[in-house]
C-alpha cells in the first residue's frame, strides 16, 4: 500500500521559486507547507461577513486583526444590523484595544469606477480610532492587489487564531446566501444581472498552523521597505488630504498556533508577486509565482476528475494548463463553472474579456472533447449568477481555494494568495476520506448547482460529471422550449430523458451567452436575457428542472473584433507581469 506524498502535490520551499521570503523559515527544515490543521468552506459572503462579524466582536486588549483586500467599502453591513458596518466594528475594535491593520489596494482613479475615495475614508475612521490601515499601490503599471484575507491573532489563547482566504471582498454586493438574490447593497454590473446581482463566491477558515503563513504574507507586505506609492500625483493627493503612508511597527510575530486535535488537513500557501519598479519588493525582489507553479504540480497528478469555478479563465496559457492533462490522462474529466456573462456592459469591456475566454476553451476543448463540461449558473428566476469563486478541487485530494483568478494577470502582474489543501490520509490509490476538505468542499458547491443535498451528489467523479452534463441539458432544454425533460432522481437529484414526447412550449430565444455569439451590440443579448428571465418567472405547463447549471459554449467573435479586441485584451485585461530584458515601470 503506497501511502499520500504530499510532495508530490504541494511545493518545497526551493520549488516557489523566492529565496526571499520568510514564509517558509518557521519550519526551518525546507517544508513549505504546514500538517495539524482544520479548514472549513464558507460558501456565500453572508455566512463568512455574519461569522467574521461574532469573531471581530469578541476580540480584547492585545488581539490582533489584520486585513488586506482589493476592496473594502467602510459602509458594508456584516450582518443585518444597522451598526454591524464594516468601519463601525472595526472602529470599536480599536477602542477595545485591538491591534487592527489593513492594507487596501490604492486603485485607480474613482471616476473609472475604482474605490481609492473609499479606501481613504475606511483607513481615515481607524487611523482616528487608533488602528491603521494604508492604501498600497505598490503594483505594476495596470497591475493591483488582489489579495484577500484575514489574520486574527488572540494574544492570551492562540488555540482560537484563525485565517481566512478566498475570494470575497469587504465590500458591497459580496453579501449573498445560497438563494442568490444578490447584496442588499448591490454592485453596478452589467444589466443582464439585474438590480441586486446574484453572487457565487467561497472564503475558507484556517485553523492552526497555517494561520502563521498568512500572517507571514502580511508581515512581508506591511514591513517592506518600499514606499506605498512612488507616483508623484498620488503622492501630492496623499499630501493634500494627509494621508498616513508609514506603516507603524507591528510588534514581534508569535509562534505558529497548535495542531489542532482534529485537524488532517495540509496547508501550503501559495502567492504571486510581480516584479516591481523602481524598487521592487524586499521578500520578492524577483517577484513570487508560487500560485501558479503549485496549480501546475498539483494539475500533473489529476487522474480522474478536475472542478474548477472562475471568475475569468482566459489566455492560451491557461488553456495549454488543461489540455496537457487531459491529453496526458484519457480517463481525466474536467467540469468548469464560470459567469455567463462579463461583468460590465459595452462592447470595449465584453469583447477582451470573451476573447480570453475563447483562447482558453478553444485549447481545452481541442484536448478533452466531450471530457470536457463548462457551465453557467442562473437562480431560479432565471438570472445569471455571478461566479466570482476561485476554486479548484483534484480527485477529492487537492483543493486551492485563494483570491487568485485562471489567467495571466493573476499568475504572474496582481498580488494573489491562495490556500492549497491536501488530505493524506489513507492509501494513495484509494480515494480520500469521505470527510476530507476537498471532498466535502466538492459535494458542497455541487449539490447546490444541481439542487439537490449533499449526501445526493454521486461519490464517483464520472457520475458526478455525468449528472452535471444531464442537470445543465434539462434545464437549457426547458428554458428552450424543448421536446424533452428530465425527471429527478432521489439519490443524485436528475435521471435521464422521458420516454414520451412532451408538448412543444413556446421557445424562448436562446441569449447568446449560450449559443457562443458575440454580437456586435449588447442590445440583442440584453434583450433575450431580459425575456428568458420573464419567462422563468411566468407559469408553465412543466415544472422547472431541478438545479441552476446552464451549458456555455464557446465565444465566437467577428473578424472585425478580433483585429481590435486582442490588443485591449493584452494591454489591458490580462496583461503578462513576467519581466522583459530591460524593462521598468
Amino acid at each position: 500500500m503506497a501511502l499520500v506524498d504530499v510532495r508530490e502535490w504541494l511545493l518545497v520551499s526551493e520549488e516557489r521559486e523566492n529565496p526571499h521570503t520568510a514564509i517558509d523559515a518557521v519550519r526551518g527544515d525546507g517544508t513549505a507547507w504546514s500538517t495539524g490543521n482544520s479548514v472549513r468552506a464558507l460558501v456565500h459572503g453572508r455566512d463568512y461577513f455574519g461569522e467574521l462579524y461574532e469573531r471581530i466582536c469578541t476580540l480584547g486588549p492585545g488581539d490582533r486583526f489584520y486585513f488586506a483586500d482589493w476592496q473594502g467599502d467602510p459602509d458594508q453591513q456584516l450582518t443585518d444590523d444597522p451598526r454591524a458596518t464594516l468601519n463601525n466594528t472595526l472602529i470599536d475594535a480599536v477602542r477595545r484595544g485591538v491591534d487592527v491593520r489593513g492594507l487596501l489596494w490604492r486603485s485607480h482613479w474613482h471616476r473609472l469606477g475604482y474605490s481609492a475615495h473609499r479606501h481613504r475614508q475606511l483607513g481615515d475612521e481607524i487611523g482616528e480610532a487608533g488602528g491603521q490601515c494604508l492604501r498600497d499601490m505598490r503594483v505594476r503599471t495596470r497591475g493591483a492587489h488582489h489579495q484577500k484575507f484575514v489574520v486574527i491573532r488572540h494574544a492570551a489563547d492562540p488555540e482560537r487564531d484563525i485565517a481566512y482566504v478566498g475570494g470575497i471582498d469587504l465590500c458591497n454586493g459580496r453579501r449573498d446566501d445560497a438563494k442568490h438574490q444578490g447584496d442588499r447593497q448591490p454592485v453596478e454590473m452589467a444589466r443582464a444581472y439585474g438590480p441586486t446581482p446574484a453572487w457565487h463566491d467561497v472564503q475558507v477558515a484556517i485553523q492552526g498552523p497555517a494561520v502563521h503563513d498568512v500572517e507571514t504574507t502580511f508581515r512581508e507586505r506591511w514591513e517592506d521597505s518600499t514606499p506605498l506609492t512612488l507616483n508623484p500625483g498620488r503622492l501630492l493627493s496623499s499630501f493634500v488630504h494627509r494621508e498616513d503612508l508609514s506603516p507603524e511597527p507591528l510588534g514581534d510575530q508569535a509562534p505558529p498556533p497548535p495542531a489542532r486535535p482534529d485537524g488532517h488537513e495540509v496547508v501550503q500557501i501559495v502567492r504571486t508577486f510581480p516584479v516591481i519598479y523602481p524598487k521592487s519588493y524586499d521578500f520578492a525582489p524577483e517577484g513570487e509565482r508560487s500560485v501558479m507553479l503549485g496549480n501546475t504540480k498539483a494539475i500533473a497528478q489529476a487522474d480522474r476528475l478536475v472542478y474548477v469555478e472562475d471568475q475569468y479563465l482566459w489566455s492560451e496559457e491557461v488553456g495549454d494548463h488543461f489540455a496537457g492533462a487531459l491529453r496526458d490522462k484519457p480517463d481525466l474529466r474536467l467540469v468548469i463553472v464560470l459567469p455567463v456573462v462579463p461583468d460590465r456592459d459595452g462592447a470595449a469591456v465584453e469583447v477582451p474579456q470573451l476573447y480570453g475566454r475563447s483562447l482558453a476553451m478553444r485549447k481545452i476543448l481541442e484536448a478533452g472533447g466531450d471530457r470536457v463540461a463548462v457551465f453557467g449558473l442562473t437562480n431560479e428566476a432565471g438570472m445569471p449568477v455571478y461566479v466570482h469563486s476561485k476554486t479548484c478541487i483534484i480527485d477529492h485530494r487537492w483543493a486551492s481555494v485563494g483570491s487568485d483568478n485562471l489567467n495571466r494577470r493573476s499568475w504572474t502582474s496582481d498580488s494573489e494568495i491562495a490556500c492549497a489543501v491536501v488530505d493524506d490520509r489513507g492509501d494513495a490509490d484509494s480515494p480520500a476520506p469521505e470527510d476530507s476538505f476537498p471532498r466535502v468542499l466538492l459535494r458542497t458547491l455541487v449539490a447546490e448547482h444541481l439542487g439537490c443535498s449533499p449526501d445526493e451528489v454521486p461519490e464517483d467523479p464520472h457520475e458526478l460529471f455525468d449528472t452535471m452534463v444531464a442537470s445543465a441539458d434539462a434545464l437549457d432544454e426547458w428554458y428552450a422550449g424543448g421536446v424533452r425533460v428530465r425527471v429527478r432522481d432521489r439519490r443524485t437529484g436528475v435521471r435521464g430523458r422521458l420516454s414520451g414526447r412532451i408538448p412543444r412550449r413556446r421557445p424562448v430565444p436562446v441569449p447568446q451567452w449560450l449559443s457562443g455569439h458575440v454580437p456586435g451590440h449588447a442590445y440583442r443579448r440584453r434583450r433575450a436575457l431580459d425575456r428568458a428571465a420573464a419567462y422563468a418567472a411566468a407559469p408553465h405547463e412543466h415544472q422547472r428542472p431541478p438545479g441552476r447549471l446552464r451549458r456555455l459554449a464557446t465565444p465566437e467573435l467577428t473578424a472585425t473584433q478580433l483585429i481590435w479586441a486582442p490588443r485591449l485584451y493584452d494591454l489591458l485585461f490580462d496583461p503578462d507581469g513576467r519581466p522583459r530584458p530591460g524593462e521598468g515601470n
